[in-house]
């Protein structure tokens, strides 16, 4: 099992200078009995995103995967999620985005020994504090008291903000055939969750394991919600 790539991290980046180290070391941090790959999408930063990344490439050259755009494809119209999963190899796709981090180091193997247990989860999340810019808590992403199974009918009831983006893993098979309403969304962490729960079960660990990080100014983050 050490041999094979179970989980390929999704991170996609842009003008995130202060918060990337921080979320690259909670990627690294990680405890498993699996190997994992960091795939991390620089649209072009026009800060030092990408020399911060090019650190900690020289240090984890067999876990850190980047790409360093020359322009930004956002601006563009193109769908750089896809473009940096495209390239993932492991099983399952576990989503964090440049400003925002782990918080457990068991967070991937928590979720990893569900899902192999679980081969009809199409979906993995959990409990998640939402921070400020400095990384003050704010608020609970708290959606259940205790671990649940979501219906579809409660995911699509529990709105965009129900579970943090960065709480959830899915097998990576679901992501090349995500539906037309995922593609022609703005903003696309809800259609992503309604696609997954339609594949399957919806998992919820009740585990603090992230922090979702509001209110960064100029981010891809901030651009992709106010677009």
């Amino acid at each position: 099992m050490k041999n094979k790539t179970m989980v390929s991290v999704n991170c996609i980046t842009y003008n995130h200078e202060k918060y990337i180290a921080e979320a690259l070391n909670s990627f690294i941090m990680q405890k498993t009995s699996f190997n994992y790959e960091i795939l991390i999408h620089d649209d072009a930063s026009t800060d030092r995103t990408a020399e911060i990344i090019r650190d900690y490439e020289q240090k984890y050259p067999d876990l850190i995967k980047p790409i360093y755009q020359k322009e930004n494809l956002y601006s563009k119209d193109v769908d750089i999620d896809d473009l940096n999963t495209e390239r993932a190899t492991g099983k399952y796709i576990a989503v964090c985005e440049g400003d925002d981090y782990w918080l457990d180091p068991l967070k991937l193997q928590k979720q990893v020994d569900y899902m192999e247990a679980h081969p009809e989860c199409t979906l993995c999340v959990h409990a998640a504090y939402i921070v400020n810019v400095v990384g003050r808590k704010i608020k609970p992403v708290r959606p259940s008291v205790g671990n649940k199974i979501f219906t579809i009918e409660e995911v699509i009831e529990g709105g965009g903000g129900l579970f943090a983006t960065n709480t959830m893993m899915y097998p990576r098979y679901l992501d090349p055939n995500k539906p037309d309403f995922y593609k022609k969304a703005p903003v696309t962490d809800y259609p992503l969750v309604i696609y997954l729960a339609l594949k399957g079960q919806v998992y919820y660990i009740d585990e603090y394991m992230a922090a979702y990080r509001k209110g960064v100014s100029g981010s891809w983050t901030n651009t992709e919600q106010s677009s």
